[in-house]
């Protein structure tokens, strides 16, 4: 096989895994919203870290509806984005925080979000936040690691969500090598991998029975 055949097979093998993680992101954050709903609260569930990525995805989506890009191209984003909204209820619902002052912080969020999507807030500063996105997100997995480690209790959390963020990440390390090695890139997938692994096995370390660990 010559490595021309060799690059053109890594090449397809690269945009198989693209079309995956695409897919997959689709349902990203179902089994973590069918867990709150099976165990019936959001222990372990870090809110500061929920509403962080809403920003990002957020600010991601509005940046590229704003470029004019094809939707086929970041449709994950407003799919995902449902998806926390609906999260984040219900971490609201059973950490009993739905009053006055998540209504005003709805409001605030509909009202910033409106603003981005129809032009209202500079193009300039909205180009200023995207790269901010990539410490929010990798922050936001940060506080939730605290949150499982400082509790010890991860009974709301959904390992299978955490090993989908981290399988996603970690495809995306390996189309960027084929495509790309582009560092930027690189060193923030490798990061988001590592932190949604970290995530991941803390979830279900706390998961394991007390006697389990012991032996």
């Amino acid at each position: 096989m010559t490595p021309s055949n060799e690059y053109q097979y890594l090449e397809l093998f690269s945009n198989l895994l693209s079309i995956i993680t695409v897919s997959i992101c689709f349902i990203l954050k179902i089994p973590q919203i069918l867990t709150i709903l099976k165990v019936k609260n959001a222990r372990g569930m870090n809110i500061i870290g929920l509403l962080m990525e809403l920003s990002s995805y957020t600010i991601m989506m509005s940046y590229n509806f704003r470029s004019g890009y094809a939707l086929l191209s970041y449709l994950e984003y407003p799919i995902i984005l449902v998806q926390e909204l609906i999260l984040i209820f219900f971490v609201l619902y059973y950490k009993q925080l739905l009053n006055k002052y998540s209504l005003v912080g709805s409001i605030i969020y509909v009202s910033a979000a409106t603003s981005l999507l129809a032009g209202l807030v500079p193009s300039g500063l909205l180009a200023f936040l995207v790269p901010l996105c990539t410490p929010i997100g990798a922050s936001s997995k940060v506080v939730q690691l605290y949150e499982i480690l400082h509790t010890k209790n991860s009974e709301s959390i959904s390992v299978l969500t955490w090993f989908i963020s981290a399988f996603t990440n970690f495809t995306r390390v390996f189309t960027i090598c084929v495509e790309s090695m582009d560092l930027t890139l690189l060193l923030n997938f490798c990061i988001n991998t590592f932190l949604s692994s970290s995530v991941m096995i803390a979830a279900y370390w706390y998961k394991v029975p007390v006697r389990t660990k012991a032996d």
